[in-house]
């Protein structure tokens, strides 16, 4: 069955010693691109998540966020250097004096300059507290995931849909091909009949020019390759997942038929089927993009 690349899904952890919650949000994209929004003490693990997402999700914009609240204790998730905060507090005070700035803020500015507070490197070694991260990601990716198999059978059922309209104009349009065929003939033999009567000609060459001319018109190889394409449809929407690529290119041959139709048909009732075909189409094409 198909599957979107729209989806998302939450995961809740909660120990001893912190309550983990990690959210996955997914679009369609071309790729995998990724965007990871974590406590800094698990910076060292962003390839290891990195690895996770792709191997659960493939492909699409996805958005992870790990939230990690350590319950109450002793242990910091950062740790300060209270001696380089000192120097640096007491050397903007003097800079103040200095200038007769505003003392207010000082403290702010001292404990956001550089390495007074660096991530507490017991958090993100592994240990505990990663993977309670880790099962908790887990449980994200497969709810995401379920959320995506969901979504793409929800998918799958609207484009039988899409697919049976476009079948039903494409018998439309092989019912009223006698119709048109016949309509050209009589055309063709009263806009000739005078001429020919009047007028000397090459009868080889006025057979060739005739045979080309309905070759031109001629819609039934057009026919027959849009009802292959659509069958070929019909036959990768059951082929699983990653068929998202191959339902757009298939989408393009469909387009492409009927707009072939269209212009070799030049007739104002099968135009009006290659309309409502073309819009159907359309609807696919928008929804294929968001197929993984």
């Amino acid at each position: 069955m198909i599957k979107s690349m729209t989806g998302y899904g939450i995961g809740h952890i909660e120990n001893e010693e912190a309550t983990v919650v990690v959210e996955v949000k997914s679009l369609n994209s071309k790729f995998l691109d990724l965007s990871i929004k974590s406590p800094r003490q698990f910076a060292d693990r962003e390839l290891e998540i990195r690895n996770l997402v792709a191997e659960k999700l493939e492909r699409g914009k996805v958005n992870v966020g790990i939230e990690y609240v350590p319950k109450a204790g002793n242990e910091l998730p950062v740790s300060i250097n209270e001696g380089l905060f000192q120097s640096y507090y007491n050397k903007y005070s003097t800079l103040a004096a200095a200038v007769g700035a505003d003392k207010a803020d000082l403290f702010k500015l001292a404990i956001q300059s550089p390495n007074v507070s660096t991530p507490n490197p017991s958090g993100g070694t592994g240990g505990e507290g990663w993977e309670a991260v880790r099962a908790a990601l887990m449980d994200a990716l497969a709810n995401c995931n379920q959320f995506r198999e969901d979504e793409g059978n929800t998918l799958y059922h609207r484009f039988e849909e899409n697919i049976q309209i476009l079948e039903q104009g494409l018998e439309q349009v092989k019912s009223e091909e006698p119709r048109r065929r016949k309509k050209i003939q009589e055309r063709i033999r009263n806009n000739f009949s005078e001429w020919l009567d009047e007028n000397s000609f090459d009868q080889n060459r006025f057979e060739q020019e005739l045979i080309y001319y309905f070759e031109k018109l001629d819609i039934t190889e057009e026919i027959v390759r849009l009802g292959t394409h659509l069958d070929y449809f019909r036959e990768s929407l059951k082929g699983g997942s990653g068929q998202g690529k191959k339902l757009g290119f298939i989408s393009q041959e469909l387009g492409r038929e009927i707009n072939t139709i269209g212009s070799k048909a030049n007739d104002a009732v099968i135009q009006r089927h290659v309309i409502l075909m073309k819009d159907e189409l359309e609807k696919i094409k928008e929804q294929a993009l968001n197929i993984l």
